[in-house]
């Protein structure tokens, strides 16, 4: 063994949390520690609690248990989901119920345009054929038709 290199080995005293202390050597004076021959549950055959919880356990306690953190996520997921179908579904409706109210707007007009067609096609006819007693010489000889030259001046006049 080299001289000099070497820490120097002295008598220690251990000191247990459980209050035991006994005697030894080390390179150190005293050590402190938390267990020992007569608290370690091998020796003793009693039970002791020496760790709360492992790295795990720590954790869990400390940030929660991730089991309840998933399933709070999974269930605001769910919800945010069911809000944007939702959503979607009001847009679709409203949607289908604008372009219903376009095409009865439209089916409106064109009912009202074929009208106005023909009653425009009805007051043709009735000017031709006014305009066909009138050139057969008087109003009687159509039948059906009653009126006098002035009125179907008019009328021609009107639909013209």
């Amino acid at each position: 063994m080299k001289q000099g290199i070497h820490p120097e080995y002295v008598d220690c005293v251990v000191k247990c949390s459980c209050g035991n202390t006994f005697t030894t050597r080390s390179t150190k004076p005293e050590l402190k520690i938390d267990i020992c021959n007569a608290c370690h549950p091998f020796y003793t055959g009693t039970q002791k609690l020496i760790d709360t919880g492992g790295r795990v356990q720590r954790f869990a306690d400390r940030f929660g248990a991730a089991k309840d953190v998933v399933a709070e996520r999974e269930a605001a997921k769910k919800a945010e989901r069911a809000a944007q179908i939702a959503e979607r579904e009001a847009a679709k409706k409203a949607e289908r119920e604008a372009k219903a109210a376009a095409k009865a707007e439209r089916a409106a007009a064109y009912a009202a345009k074929a009208a106005e067609e023909a009653a425009r096609a009805e007051a043709q006819a009735d000017v031709d054929a006014m305009e066909d007693a009138a050139a057969a010489g008087t109003a009687e000889e159509a039948p059906g038709v009653e009126l006098t030259d002035a009125e179907v001046t008019e009328a021609v006049e009107a639909a013209e």
